[in-house]
C-alpha cells in the first residue's frame, strides 16, 4: 500500500497527481489523482471541466507559472518539466465563440451594411436623395453597364460573399474559439469601416474617378485577379490538411498559376487580399477606402511576418527566397 504523498502505482505503472491552483490566491481549485502520464493538457482540461462545469475546456488556460504562457492542448503531461505531482495554474479566458461564428459575424455585417447605403434608405442622406439612383448615370465602364458606385457595390458584395463561402466550406481552424469580447471589437472594426466607406461611395455628391472608364476598368481587372488568387490560396492551404491532420506543413505551388506566388512569399493570401483592396481604392478613388486598405495592409503584414518566422523556425528546409507578403521586399 502506498504511503501518503507517494504517487499511486499499479503493476509498476506510475500515475501522476495534478493540482490546479488559483494564480492569485494560490488556493487549490482541483486535485486530480491517478492521472495517466500520457494525458494531454486538453484531456486535463476536460477532467477539470467535470469539477467546474461552467469552465468548459476552451475557456481554460493552464500554465506552469502564474505569469507564464498557456500550455497547448496537445502537450503531454510527462513531457512537461514537472514531477509526478504537477502544479498547474488556471486562468479563466472568459466566454468563448467558435471561429466559424466569429467570421460569419464579421463578414455578414459589412455585406448588409453596404447594401443599406447603396439603396439610399431614408434617414441616411438628405430626404430628397432617398431611394435615388447614382447622380452620374451616364458614367459607365467599358466592361459593365454600371455606374462606378454600382460596380463598387458588386465588387464589395462579391468580396464578402466569397469570405462567407470560404468560412463555411473552405477554412480549417487550428484554434477552436475566440474570446467573446474580441468578436465585439472585430465586428466594430469591420462594420464601422464598411459603413464609413459605403457612406462616401454611395453619397449623392460622389464624383467618379479622375481618369474615368480607363481607371475603373484596370482596377476592376486587378480586383478580379486578386479575388481569384486569394480563393486559390485558401483552397491550397485547405488541401494541406485534407487528411485531418493539424500538423503544420510547408505550402508549395500547385498546377494552379495563382498559387505560384508561393515561390516568392509565405502568405500570398494576404498579398492577394491587399491587392484586392488596393484595386478597390483605385476603382472608387475614395479616401476612407484608402485608409481602410492601409490599416488592413499593416495588420496583414504583422500576421504574415509572424507566420513567415514560424515557418523558418520550424522547417530547416524552408525556401530562402520567400519573403513574408511582398516579393523581394517585405
Amino acid at each position: 500500500m502506498a504511503e501518503l504523498g507517494e504517487p499511486a502505482k499499479i503493476k509498476n505503472y506510475v500515475f501522476f497527481e495534478v493540482e490546479i491552483l488559483d494564480p492569485k490566491t494560490k488556493g487549490q481549485l482541483c486535485f486530480l489523482d491517478k492521472v495517466d502520464p500520457h494525458s494531454t493538457i486538453g484531456e486535463i482540461k476536460c477532467l477539470f471541466h467535470k469539477a467546474y462545469p461552467h469552465w468548459y475546456p476552451s475557456r481554460q488556460a493552464l500554465k506552469l507559472d502564474p505569469k507564464g504562457k498557456a500550455l497547448k492542448d496537445d502537450e503531454i503531461l510527462q513531457n512537461l518539466p514537472v514531477g509526478t505531482t504537477a502544479t498547474l495554474y488556471f486562468k479563466d479566458l472568459g466566454p468563448q465563440v467558435g471561429w466559424t461564428m466569429v467570421f460569419l459575424s464579421e463578414y455578414a455585417g459589412p455585406l448588409f451594411i453596404y447594401l443599406v447605403f447603396y439603396f439610399r434608405l431614408p434617414y441616411i442622406y438628405h430626404h430628397k436623395h432617398a431611394f435615388t439612383s447614382s447622380p452620374y448615370p451616364a458614367v459607365t465602364t467599358a466592361l459593365l453597364l454600371f455606374s462606378p458606385s454600382s460596380l463598387a457595390c458588386v465588387c464589395h458584395s462579391i468580396h464578402y460573399i466569397k469570405r462567407l463561402v470560404e468560412t463555411i466550406f473552405v477554412h480549417r481552424f487550428s484554434h477552436g474559439t475566440m474570446p467573446l469580447r474580441n468578436i465585439v471589437r472585430n465586428c466594430l472594426y469591420y462594420w464601422g469601416f464598411a459603413a464609413w466607406l459605403a457612406y462616401y461611395i454611395n453619397h449623392p455628391l460622389y464624383t467618379p474617378p479622375y481618369y474615368g472608364n480607363k481607371q475603373v476598368n484596370y482596377a476592376l481587372a486587378m480586383f478580379a485577379i486578386c479575388q481569384a488568387g486569394n480563393f486559390s490560396i485558401h483552397l491550397a492551404l485547405n488541401n494541406l490538411r485534407s487528411d485531418g491532420s493539424k500538423a503544420r506543413k510547408i505550402p508549395y505551388p500547385t498546377k494552379n498559376p495563382f498559387t505560384w506566388l508561393f515561390f516568392l512569399v509565405s502568405c500570398p493570401n494576404y498579398t492577394y487580399e491587399a491587392g484586392a483592396w488596393f484595386s478597390f481604392t483605385i476603382m472608387t478613388q475614395c479616401l476612407p477606402v484608402g485608409l481602410f486598405t492601409l490599416i488592413s495592409f499593416i495588420q496583414m503584414t504583422i500576421w504574415a511576418k509572424g507566420k513567415h518566422y514560424t515557418y523558418i523556425r520550424e522547417f530547416k528546409e524552408y525556401p530562402s527566397l520567400r519573403m513574408a507578403i511582398i516579393p523581394f521586399l517585405l
